[in-house]
């Protein structure tokens, strides 16, 4: 009996703890919906331009932090695009220089078009939230929100 009681208890405390389980991979599934969430696709209604932004985070930077819409004129945001455009596709083409994994894609931006209020100010936005996120400056200008 003295034997079969601490046997006993040491069952009962085997039996009572449980393995942690293994963290799972993300699914396809998953990681889709966290790909939609990040991409922003820009096109308007005024005209046929269309951007697509895979950015994670953006989305909701853009939703909680970015100045509303319509607080910057239209010909201020094509003027800082515009900036922005310039430096950011001289930049990729120098990849010994800036980093390949942040300027990847050239942008094909003509200031003589007109773009829409809609495109400018995403696309203006996500040049600020690049700055911000990744500390780079694509500009003379100081970046803030």
């Amino acid at each position: 009996m003295k034997t079969l009681i601490p046997f006993l208890i040491l069952l009962v405390l085997i039996s009572s703890c449980k393995t942690v389980d293994a963290p799972k991979p993300p699914s396809n599934e998953r990681e889709e919906s966290l790909v939609e969430n990040d991409t922003v696709v820009i096109d308007s209604d005024e005209n046929e331009y269309e951007i697509i932004i895979i950015e994670p985070g953006f989305n909701a930077w853009l939703q909680s932090t970015a100045r509303p819409r319509h607080y910057y004129s239209q010909n201020f945001l094509e003027t800082r695009n515009q900036i922005y455009v310039t430096n950011w596709n001289l930049r990729v083409n120098q990849p010994q220089q800036f980093d390949p994994n942040l300027y990847q894609l050239q942008i094909d931006y003509n200031p003589r078009e007109d773009y829409g209020y809609e495109i400018n100010y995403k696309l203006y936005n996500y040049f600020i939230y690049f700055q911000l996120k990744y500390n780079q400056k694509l500009g003379p200008f100081v970046v803030r929100i």
